[in-house]
Order: structure tokens, then C-alpha cells, then sequence
């Protein structure tokens, strides 16, 4: 795949200097690729079908994964299975990311799941393993140090939704539609769906959208819980920069740390989890964020967070 960049001009911006830990290269050719808000850099995949972006000036801290197999309605092959960890990979290496965007470029779906025409032309054992690479993808997803949010304008079913149970937001516009279908082709979830569900909607609810396979709408969705924000048709990228910029304006170690605390602490007692959240805290007392933070509400600034 060839080395493409996306250099459009908005709100009269320009070049700007990446920080010297990103993955992002520095020389790139011009090429019309996305208008939005801010100049998005493109850095090449292992994969076509996935393209991993970077949003320029105050916002380049926010890092975005697209998904773009419009053929296949996004479907996961091994192509794209390979391509996302490979993105995932780099990003956790990127001390410079802040927050993870998981979008589409695709209009109206985000990923339509497992290709079920791969699928039925693989060995049991070629199955397994590509279920197992999957499955230990959106665990890399969820164990990213740093925040991750799903934006999903259309359908999000089976492997789609599990990849994005594996973030910690979700965000989706009124027409996407939501399920995990798998019962009815005599399987079940099994890249984290039967886990990462419970855990957010409840068990009850959990077992009746997998025993049944029910695909529910972005406001159903929004009521019980298993996204963030609903918001109108289109709008959801647009929400999901909003609360990205929001993070990415924090303190990034007190935001690491703070996920850790969550994450960790909801496996273990609550003894033990107040102990984590106590390691996280201490963890932060000595750094240089932690002193500007201070001395920007005193000064009646906003602060400058380098991460240090």
C-alpha cells in the first residue's frame, strides 16, 4: 500500500510539528483525503482496509482507526484482522496518543462482523485460530492505556459490536442497529461478546440480546446502556471529536491512571480495588502535570500537560 498523507487546509491551518515519539512519519506527499475541523494525517497500514489517521495543532493527541472495506460492508477477514492489530500495536507503542477514535469509512455500517465467506472456505483449525487472533485484538483494544471510543453510524453486529464492547465509549447515531447474530449460524460470540456485554447491559438483558440474536436501534441501545450517546443520523463523529478533544485537553498520565484504577479495581474487591486506586494516585504526586495543573488554577490559565 502506498504511503498516502492528507494535508487539507481548514480554519486556516497549516503544517504543524508532530511530537518526536509518534509513529506518524514526517514526510509525506499531499493528497485530498477528509475535511474536518483540523488537518488528519494518514499513516500506512499493514492493511487497505484500515487506515489509521492523526488529528493536527491542539488536537494531535487524538488518534483515529477507520475501517474501510466498503465491498464487504466491513466485514473482518484475516486481511483487516491483521491490519487492526497491527494499528492497535502501533498506537500503544505511540507515547504521543491520548485517545483512540474506532470509526468507519464506510457509510452507514461500522462492521458487519466475522466474513462469513472467508469463514465457510477455512479449515476448523484455520477457524479457530482466526477467532482466537481476533478475540486477542479487541483484548489489546481494551487493554490500551489510554481512552477508546467506538463511533458507529449504521449496523455494528457480531464481530462489529464486540469490537466495539471493547472500548471504553461508544457513541452512535439514530440509525445504527446493533446485534449479535451468532446463535443463529449454531455458534456464539466468542471474541468477547458472551464477557464484554454482561458486564455492561447485565446479564438478563446480555442473555436475551445473544440467546435471541435481536438487533436493537441506537435508542434502544442508549436506554439500557450499551452506549454512551445517541445522537442524530451523521452527527455521531462530530460528538465523538467533541468528548475526544475533552480528553485529550486532561492531564494524559491522570488519565491513564484513572482508567487503570476502573479496570483494575472492578476485577477485585473492594478492599483491594481502593488499594489499586491508592497506587494510581501515588503514581501521579511527583509529576510535572501535576504541579501545572496547580499552577494554572491559581494563575487562571489553562494548562499546558506534557505528560511528564
Amino acid at each position: 500500500m502506498a504511503v498516502l498523507t492528507a494535508v487539507t487546509r481548514s480554519l486556516g491551518q497549516h503544517f504543524l510539528k508532530r511530537p518526536k515519539s509518534s509513529i506518524f512519519p514526517q514526510n509525506f506527499p499531499s493528497h485530498n483525503y477528509f475535511q474536518f475541523q483540523r488537518t488528519l494525517i494518514l499513516e500506512p497500514s499493514l492493511s487497505e482496509s484500515v487506515n489509521l489517521h492523526r488529528l493536527s495543532d491542539s488536537d494531535s493527541g487524538i488518534v483515529e482507526v477507520s475501517l474501510n472495506r466498503p465491498e464487504a460492508k466491513n466485514a473482518i477477514g484475516n486481511d483487516m484482522s491483521k491490519g487492526l492489530r497491527h494499528a492497535f500495536e502501533a498506537i500503544h507503542r505511540d507515547s504521543s496518543a491520548r485517545v483512540v477514535m474506532i470509526s468507519s469509512s464506510v457509510p452507514n455500517v461500522f462492521c458487519a462482523g466475522a466474513d462469513l465467506k472467508e469463514l465457510k472456505k477455512m479449515t476448523v483449525s484455520e477457524v479457530h485460530s482466526y477467532i482466537n487472533h481476533l478475540r486477542s485484538t479487541f483484548s489489546l483494544i481494551e487493554e490500551l492505556p489510554i481512552p477508546t471510543i467506538a463511533v458507529i453510524e449504521g449496523a455494528a453486529l457480531g464481530g462489529g459490536l464486540e469490537m466495539a464492547l471493547s472500548c471504553d465509549l461508544r457513541i452512535c447515531g439514530e440509525n445504527a442497529l446493533f446485534g449479535l447474530p451468532e446463535t443463529g449460524l449454531a455458534i456464539i460470540p466468542a471474541a468477547g461478546g458472551t464477557q464484554r456485554l454482561p458486564r455492561l447491559v447485565g446479564k438478563s438483558i446480555a442473555k436475551e440480546l445473544i440467546f435471541s440474536g435481536q438487533r436493537i436501534g441506537g435508542k434502544d441501545a442508549m436506554s439500557m446502556g450499551l452506549v454512551n450517546y445517541c445522537v442524530p443520523d451523521g452527527e455521531a463523529h462530530l460528538k465523538a471529536i467533541e468528548i475526544a478533544q475533552e480528553i485529550n485537553e486532561k492531564g494524559p498520565m491522570a488519565i491513564r491512571m484513572a482508567k487503570r484504577a476502573i479496570n483494575e479495581g472492578l476485577e477485585r474487591d473492594r478492599a483491594s480495588a481502593l488499594d489499586v486506586e491508592e497506587a494510581c494516585y501515588k503514581r501521579l504526586l511527583n509529576t510535572k502535570d501535576r504541579l501545572e495543573g496547580l499552577a494554572a488554577f491559581a494563575e487562571k490559565r489553562k494548562p499546558i500537560y506534557t505528560g511528564e
